[in-house]
């Protein structure tokens, strides 16, 4: 694995500076955000429901407008909500691809016809190059014998790595996980995160919001803590479970690990 490592402003692929954004005029989601992911480092964020760890990844690919700061992605800009520049939205979009909690595959279509719809509507791949990738991409994630089922077929663990092909497809840059194993069986999470942590030793950038600590504790380079839409720490993982700054941490992590809090 790449060595830990604190991201500098000179390899950054990924910067937050000084965002912030609302829901409506009283939900103020996102606080004052300043970020660097470094290119190739793998980022895990972790807090309470409602902190607003989703959100925050989901500004990185555009799907989540903002209404103060800076966000560049691969070297481009994001606007301003209400002054947002498609082509900038699609580059980045190009450049980043998602797992979300739910597969959001497609159950009419079979495994391979789910990855082959982007690359050939919207990347214009030639049908067969794009079933040679996407086939590629299944054996990488350690399911090409499912190719020709659908969806429905597989068990939760099983679409959820079809799920991680299909963002493979589009060669991204950046890979966001919003919490991929929330909705699986205990049983399952284990093959996804066996997928994951393979990926993490190839050099993408990954960007994880999950509650699997040991996960976090394994295979980040960084951990960061949210609530209340703010970044109240980051750091190397081993110093993070170890030696928490902050006491909000301290009890989220008591919580989350079962831990008997220090008298």
């Amino acid at each position: 694995m790449n060595a830990r490592m604190t991201p500098s402003p000179t390899d950054s692929i990924v910067r937050f500076e000084a965002l912030n954004k609302w829901f409506g005029r009283d939900f103020h989601v996102l606080r004052d955000i300043d970020l660097d992911i470094r290119r190739g480092e793998r980022l895990v964020v972790c807090g309470p429901s409602g902190s607003g760890k989703s959100t925050l990844i989901r500004c990185i690919n555009a799907l989540e407008p903002f209404q103060e700061g800076r966000l560049t992605v691969g070297g481009v800009a994001l606007g301003l909500e209400g002054r947002e520049d498609e082509r900038a939205v699609q580059q980045v979009r190009r450049s980043v691809g998602m797992v979300f909690q739910q597969f959001n595959l497609f159950p009419h279509l079979s495994v391979l016809d789910n990855l082959t719809l982007a690359p050939i509507n919207v990347g214009k791949l030639a049908r067969q190059k794009a079933q040679a990738d996407a086939l590629a991409q299944l054996e990488r994630v350690h399911i090409a014998e499912q190719a020709h089922k659908f969806p429905l077929q597989l068990s939760g663990g099983q679409q959820q790595r079809v799920a991680i092909a299909r963002a493979l497809c589009l060669a991204p840059q950046i890979l966001l996980f919003d919490e991929p194993t929330s909705a699986l069986d205990p049983e399952m999470v284990h093959e996804v995160l066996g997928v994951m942590t393979e990926l993490a030793g190839q050099g993408i950038t990954m960007v994880c919001v999950t509650h699997e600590m040991e996960f976090a504790r394994s295979v980040a380079d960084r951990v960061v803590f949210m609530d209340q839409g703010q970044i109240m720490e980051e750091a190397p993982p081993d110093a993070f479970f170890s030696r928490p700054q902050s006491e909000r941490a301290q009890q989220f992590l008591d919580k989350l690990l079962g831990r008997v809090p220090q008298a």
